[in-house]
């Protein structure tokens, strides 16, 4: 069991609808303060619902959130924004302005959020484009990067502020097998050289086995059972079993 101080964030009884139609039912688990925790399960089954009430970007219908044990619904305006600049987000699609260079697009959320000089912003993202492995491409604009690289760009965003949690939708969606592996690993580094703490949804099984400290499962909007990569591996729910083997047959069935 973890301590209250190793909580990062916490998520309590959440529930999500859209027109009428209940997304998040009941959702409740911890996040613990810098380890890899993953949410998996299928298309449409609230994961990346899940992770934008977690990041602050949508809210719950009901239920809370509560980030180094501040209940999140309960701050407004400027505090809840300097909440939100303790997080960075990957995005699925890496969200890149295209008519900007890399260093630029890097650099958009330390002009937004400081008042740095230039010179002193340009040496912060390019840090960070060098941390992703992106040295020499500062200059570049997205369209000249493969995905790979560009994935590898939003991450440089996503760091840029020196977050206390990454959170990652799909980040390996769309990649082929070898650049998968790069970017898992990509991840592990991060976490671990910059000490933060990192939520990955994904339905990669690769990638689940390959970074996680621990693993959530979402099935229909619901929390089906949350542990360690070994014990999800080893569990014996059929539905969790059925998923991260790929198994036609099984209670999962495809409408």
């Amino acid at each position: 069991m973890a301590n209250s101080s190793d909580i990062i964030l916490s998520v309590r009884q959440i529930e999500k609808t859209y027109h009428g139609r209940r997304v998040l039912e009941n959702v409740s688990f911890d996040v613990r303060r810098g380890e890899v925790f993953v949410i998996m399960g299928g298309s449409g089954c609230g994961k990346s619902t899940m992770l934008r009430i977690m990041a602050g970007g949508v809210p719950p219908t009901s239920g809370k959130v509560f980030f180094n044990g501040q209940d999140m619904s309960a701050v407004k305006g400027e505090a809840r924004e300097k909440i939100r600049r303790r997080f960075g987000m990957s995005f699925q699609s890496a969200a890149l302005l295209d008519y900007l260079t890399v260093e630029e697009n890097v650099s958009l959320p330390i002009k937004e959020h400081t008042r740095l000089a230039a010179n002193i912003i340009s040496i912060m993202a390019q840090t960070k484009l060098n941390l992703v492995g992106l040295q020499g491409f500062a200059k570049f604009l997205p369209d000249e990067l493969s995905g790979g690289m560009r994935k590898r760009a939003g991450l440089a965003r996503a760091i840029a502020m020196d977050p206390e949690i990454v959170f990652y939708d799909e980040p390996t969606a769309g990649l082929d097998p070898v650049v998968c592996a790069v970017v898992d690993q990509l991840i592990l580094d991060l976490t671990k050289k910059l000490q933060i703490t990192s939520i990955v949804v994904t339905h990669n099984m690769e990638s689940v086995f390959r970074i996680a400290d621990r693993v959530a499962m979402l099935y229909q909007g619901r929390l089906l059972q949350v542990g360690t990569a070994e014990e999800i591996k080893n569990t014996a729910d059929p539905v969790v079993q059925q998923f991260i083997r790929g198994n036609i047959e099984g209670p999962i069935q495809m409408s």
